[in-house]
């Protein structure tokens, strides 16, 4: 197993994402829904600062687990491995920053609602939301599919996890699993934003596993001689 500066810094970039996106979204005040109602901007606007800087917490955990995934890259993309993680680290990457910017319109619509809906009728403001309507729409399909591409990329990635043996056999099973089943319940329930919630804890635990994984142990770079 090799532990460096390299897997130190990866290892901490895994934490700090789950620290980020976990505590920036259970300590949140409120949760805006799959679309945007008129309560949202009532329950936003009761701490609306402090909502703010949960969702930028939550957001740059997201830009964290991007960084955390391309310091990863860097370690691991020797022949064979690169073949299977590359095209897997790569799709987790697109998945994370589709749910980043899917995010980002919540996080910017809520914000600014609060100020654009204020002493407006309940039909002005019911005129308002159907305005963004389309757009939130829109970034429904942002959240599924980020989820998705993500899936595609876990798979991958757990992948070549267990077939060159870089980590313990049980984080490549649980790298796959998490994968299959993202794929799994967004292709067969695409419209439930409740039934991917428990999706965002378990990515948020195989975050920290990787890396207190990675602190703790670092990985294993086998030399395969390849024909």
């Amino acid at each position: 197993m090799k532990k460096s500066f390299e897997t130190s810094f990866t290892g901490w970039a895994f934490v700090l994402a789950a620290i980020l996106l976990w505590f920036g979204w259970v300590l949140s005040p409120h949760h805006i829904g799959e679309y945007i109602v008129a309560s949202d901007f009532t329950k936003i606007g009761e701490s609306v600062w402090f909502w703010i800087w949960m969702y930028r917490f939550h957001i740059f955990g997201w830009v964290t687990m991007g960084i955390s995934m391309f310091a990863l890259l860097s370690i691991i993309t020797n022949r064979p491995y690169r073949t299977v993680v590359l095209p897997g680290i790569g799709m987790i990457i697109v998945g994370t920053f589709t749910l980043a910017i899917a995010n980002a319109f919540y996080y910017n619509f809520g914000a600014w609602g609060v100020g654009k809906t204020a002493g407006l009728s309940a039909t002005e403001i019911q005129e308002f939301i159907d305005d963004i309507l389309f757009t939130n729409q829109y970034v429904t399909c942002f959240i599924r599919f980020g989820r998705i591409f993500s899936g595609v990329g876990f798979v991958l990635l757990g992948a070549a996890f267990l077939k060159w043996n870089l980590v313990s056999k049980w984080l490549g099973w649980f790298t796959v699993l998490f994968g299959l089943a993202a794929m799994g319940i967004i292709l067969g329930i695409p419209d439930n934003f409740e039934i991917y919630k428990p999706l965002f804890h378990v990515k948020v635990l195989w975050l920290l596993v990787m890396g207190i994984t990675l602190l703790t142990k670092g990985i294993n770079l086998p030399k395969v001689v390849t024909k």
